[in-house]
């Protein structure tokens, strides 16, 4: 691990180099390129200096523990040393843990409501809603690419773009099928039902994951339909981009320009065809996608809400939290905390 940390170390340090140079700083692709590799290195090389700074005064504390008059204080501060190195190694185990390549990047969400009816659509404005306030908690920007509503409530499907820090790191876990246990408010005899929404959460494809052939594209102007304000049903703003080769398509009727809403149609097309892509990698990798929380398909259950006893439930890792309440509020922390912990288990132990 030692050998590990300072190639890591010599490689930061020649980015830094790099970064400096003004023949280098006036290629922006290289430039960026280069900037996010030493962002990505620079918690590893932190944290290695912290562990070499604790072996340093280690050192220290076992010759000054030789001194009688200095020996049960440097006794205790051995013990404390040794207890934060330890904590440090783990640390370092944990940064050392080969990255998603898209961890850092923003998201595009796509909620539709599943089996269930209106209850199904009801359900999927509710995670909506749970997602908004998670992203707010967060620090994090929601653009709306397009809600599709349903007459009995909620939305048939709403699809929208989270930006921030690491947004896809914690997103990522959100993937699949939820199911909700709860009284339906169209139930008159008071009985509970079963629904189910999916979500869907793909990494935005960035300049330099995937080029988009706009020879292969097709651009629709439509007018906008549905819920949305005046100013959005008026004009012929809404947009529909369509891949021809795949045929994927993405409308967009939120902005209220055409310019913003091709812009949108566009960044969440080359977002779907790259995950598109991601989807074909991982399918031929096969056992290592299986080993994976993060890359659930829609059509796998991931999670329960039950509302009659307030509790949620992930099945992957058998995560049982008695405060739906909280959750539907946003606070989803303890959820996803004990997703990456136990994510980070299997890497560590090769599950």
């Amino acid at each position: 691990m030692i050998e590990r940390l300072n190639i890591i170390k010599e490689r930061y340090n020649e980015l830094n180099e790099q970064l400096l140079d003004p023949e280098v700083l006036k290629d922006v692709k290289k430039t960026k390129e280069l900037s996010k590799e030493s962002s990505e290195l620079g918690e590893i090389v932190t944290c290695y200096d912290k562990y070499q700074k604790l072996e340093a005064d280690i050192e220290a504390a076992k010759e000054m523990a030789k001194d009688p008059e200095m020996g049960d204080f440097a006794k205790e501060e051995l013990e404390t040393l040794e207890q934060e190195k330890e904590a440090t190694i783990k640390e370092l185990e944990i940064l050392l843990i080969p990255k998603d390549p898209n961890d850092g990047k923003n998201v595009v969400v796509e909620i539709r409501g599943a089996a269930g009816g209106d209850e199904a659509n009801i359900f999927a404005g509710d995670l909506y809603r749970m997602y908004l306030k998670y992203a707010e908690k967060e620090g994090w920007k929601v653009e709306v690419i397009s809600e599709e509503y349903s007459e009995g409530g909620g939305f048939t499907l709403v699809s929208f773009m989270v930006k921030g820090k690491n947004v896809y790191s914690k997103m990522k876990y959100e993937s699949g099928a939820h199911r909700v246990q709860r009284v339906p408010v169209t139930e008159t005899q008071g009985r509970v039902h079963t629904s189910t929404a999916t979500v869907l959460v793909m990494p935005e494809a960035e300049e330099l994951d995937f080029e988009l052939d706009m020879s292969e594209v097709r651009i629709d102007i439509t007018r906008s339909s549905g819920s949305g304000g005046q100013g959005v049903n008026t004009t012929d703003s809404a947009v529909r981009a369509t891949h021809i080769p795949t045929g994927l398509m993405v409308y967009c009727q939120v902005g209220r320009s055409q310019i913003q809403n091709k812009e949108m149609a566009l960044r969440t097309l080359k977002t779907r065809l790259y995950n598109l892509k991601l989807e074909e990698k991982e399918a031929k990798e096969g056992a290592e996608r299986k080993s994976k929380i993060g890359t659930g398909d829609r059509s796998e259950k991931i999670r329960t809400y039950n509302y009659p006893q307030n509790r949620v439930t992930d099945h992957r890792i058998g995560f049982t939290l008695m405060q739906l309440d909280r959750v539907m509020e946003g606070d989803i922390y303890q959820v996803i905390d004990a997703l990456i912990t136990e994510d980070q288990r299997r890497k560590l132990t090769g599950e």
